[in-house]
């Protein structure tokens, strides 16, 4: 055996102080003590960097739904010259709140059937209807005729905590005041009263799967969301259908649609969207909606807030008549409470009373965009609202002949379930055709001779990439603009701040802090291989941990799921960075999407916005080869994976 060379103790520190001098990587490992790497500044930042990511996250979103009030004049061209032009300027904003609101079904021809008809003394015929809408779909609930040839025709919404025959005072639950179709009929219109899907949790689930607590209305928003539908717009389309059938009677006379609560949302909406309907009265839900993340999630509307408020929708209405009443709101703490045998898995939100005065600010934004002379329009107190629409519509309201009492009618049995389950089953045909519906938009579009060839592996035929690659781009842009959401503002200089926090026999820990936007930042882990040589590039792994999970869970946690999988990367060599990702802390990053949504954003509009700093910085590191950089993500690090590097080129 050869004698162990003897290394002349002058050279051996010289050699190593002129190795870290030449590898950047390395020399900032022994400069652990200063907390920084080359090209960083000393990161101060103590304490749980995920909550403080979080927070700043919150914080931005928070600003840019503020933001939204006075951006959204950009996507207005009101033109005010006249009731005709400006029904022209504004068709464009009708046309996007259809989209927004999933009103893109073709109604099937109106058909109405009534049954069970009642004659009282102050409402001589009282009969329970049903009517057509969609296929599969139909309207239900109450048909008021008054004595004589009709006036006009109402379609009046009750609540989502009411039935229609509370609405019509044909059974206990509503004072005098809030018997709104009942006051329309006594006015001499012929009034429909439509059944609202409910608060309760009654269909919200299937015996054999799992019941929930979640509320009728979100079990259904919530599967209608994924389809380009709305449980708003499913709603807005039976009164439309309604409104359909009225005019088939008697073209002449005038329609009107009336609502308190969710039903003041339903009118307040069908009203914009369908010029055919003369005037509405909205009460108990006109105000600012700058904070409708606080709502029930069945309210929940993507992009909503960066075109519209309730005054932009209110100008959607006119030069038609709008009467809005300020009223309480309904009683809305929360989602049903969890009963034995429920799952409790329902979306927070709750609904308050706006005082007048935000009521009144709301108004007078509308009287901004439109003119008074362009339309008739008044604010009224609760209990006044159906004499002003009436007298406002040019029909005086007739004298009442005082309060009686109506003997009380029962709802028809299982009316709700049934209602649910047709939705329910309209949005699961549509999931089920949804595979043909891609194709026919995505891959038949891009690749038409795709169509009619067979799906297998032995028998496909090779094609060329360049004319799918070259489509895809557009797909990418409507992916980001239209389904994520994209930020828009061009990034800061990431300014970053590091700390060394590992040092293992092969490898070092970094943690890097990039800015991202305003005081919000991206937090992740660097590795280093302690073999880096100067001028070597090498590829980086960038590794995504799931949800409720941080960047130290896929290198020393000794977590089964993740079995320390980027530790075992740059222990063969790679460069890995595993960054955080906003959905550590189910709260926080279930409201942060439903913020988002509100101003067509999600959370993954701000992971991306992260993920663009990362690469952008990445490349420019001297070990860096930034034309390798790959995403390795596991469960929801998963689901990143899947959509960060199909927008993110750099991946």
């Amino acid at each position: 055996m050869a004698p162990p060379r003897k290394v002349c103790p002058v050279v051996l520190p010289v050699a190593l102080a002129l190795a870290l001098l030449a590898t950047p990587w390395l020399r900032g490992q022994e400069e652990s003590t200063s907390g920084s790497l080359p090209g960083t500044a000393r990161l101060p930042l103590s304490g749980d960097l995920s909550a403080q990511m979080h927070e700043a996250a919150h914080r931005d979103m928070d600003r840019r739904i503020q933001d939204s009030l006075t951006a959204r004049p950009k996507f207005w061209h009101r033109d005010v010259s006249s009731p005709e032009a400006y029904g022209r300027s504004v068709a464009p904003n009708r046309e996007h709140l259809k989209q927004i609101i999933g009103l893109v079904d073709q109604r099937v021809p109106v058909h109405m059937e009534r049954s069970g008809e009642l004659r009282l003394v102050s409402i001589p015929r009282v009969t329970a209807v049903r009517w057509t809408v969609l296929d599969g779909v139909t309207g239900e609930g109450l048909f008021l005729e008054p004595e004589g040839p009709p006036r006009g025709w109402i379609i009046a919404m009750p609540d989502a905590g009411q039935t229609p025959e509370q609405f019509a005072g044909l059974a206990p639950g509503l004072p005098r005041e809030m018997q709104m179709a009942r006051s329309f009929v006594e006015q001499g219109f012929a009034v429909i009263v439509p059944m609202m899907i409910d608060r309760s949790s009654s269909a919200s689930g299937h015996a054999d799967v799992t019941l929930t607590n979640q509320t009728n209305r979100e079990w259904i928003h919530r599967q209608a969301y994924m389809m380009g539908r709305h449980l708003i717009g499913y709603e807005i389309q039976k009164v439309l259908a309604a409104v359909d059938w009225c005019l088939q009677q008697d073209p002449g006379k005038p329609v009107a649609v009336a609502g308190y609560g969710e039903g003041g949302l339903i009118a307040h909406y069908a009203a914009a969207v369908d010029e055919r309907i003369c005037g509405a009265l909205v009460s108990g839900y006109f105000k600012s909606r700058q904070q409708t993340w606080q709502e029930p999630i069945d309210r929940n509307i993507f992009g909503l807030l960066r075109e519209f408020g309730d005054a932009e929708i209110a100008s959607l209405i006119a030069p038609r008549t709008l009467v809005i009443e300020h009223a309480n709101e309904p009683a809305v703490t929360g989602p049903p409470p969890v009963q034995p045998g429920l799952k409790d898995c329902a979306a927070p939100g709750a609904l308050s009373t706006p005082s007048l005065d935000e009521v009144r600010a709301e108004f007078q934004r509308l009287e901004g965009f439109v003119p008074a002379m362009l339309q008739s329009r008044e604010l009224v107190s609760e209990g006044e609202g159906v004499m002003a629409l009436t007298t406002r519509l040019g029909l005086e309201g007739l004298p009442r002949d005082g309060v009686r009492s109506l003997p009380t009618l029962a709802a028809p049995e299982n009316r709700q379930i049934r209602q649910v389950r047709e939705l329910e089953n309209h949005v699961q045909s549509l999931l089920r055709c949804s595979d043909r519906t891609r194709d026919e938009f995505f891959l038949y579009s891009l690749m038409p001779d795709a169509k009619n060839e067979p799906w297998t592996y032995a028998q496909f035929p090779a094609k060329s990439p360049e004319t799918f690659l070259a489509g895809a781009k557009s797909y990418r842009t409507r992916f980001w603009d239209e389904i994520l959401g994209r930020i828009e503002e061009p990034l800061p200089d990431p300014q970053p701040r590091s700390r060394q926090i590992l040092d293992e026999p092969a490898w070092t820990g970094h943690e890097i802090v990039l800015n991202v936007d305003h005081d919000g930042f991206a937090w992740g882990v660097l590795l280093l291989p302690k073999d880096l040589k100067p001028g070597e590039k090498r590829p980086v792994v960038v590794c995504q941990h799931g949800r409720n999970g941080v960047p130290l869970d896929t290198i020393n946690a000794h977590k089964e799921a993740y079995h320390d999988f980027a530790a075992r990367l740059v222990e063969q060599g790679f460069i890995v960075l595993a960054p955080h990702n906003l959905y550590r802390t189910e709260s926080l990053y279930r409201m942060l999407s439903r913020k988002g949504n509100s101003i067509g954003l999600s959370m993954f509009s701000v992971i991306l916005r992260h993920h663009e700093q990362w690469l952008r910085w990445l490349s420019d590191q001297p070990n860096v080869d930034p034309s390798r950089i790959a995403f390795y993500g596991l469960s929801y690090g998963g689901e990143s994976a899947m959509r960060i590097p199909s927008l993110l080129e750099g991946y």
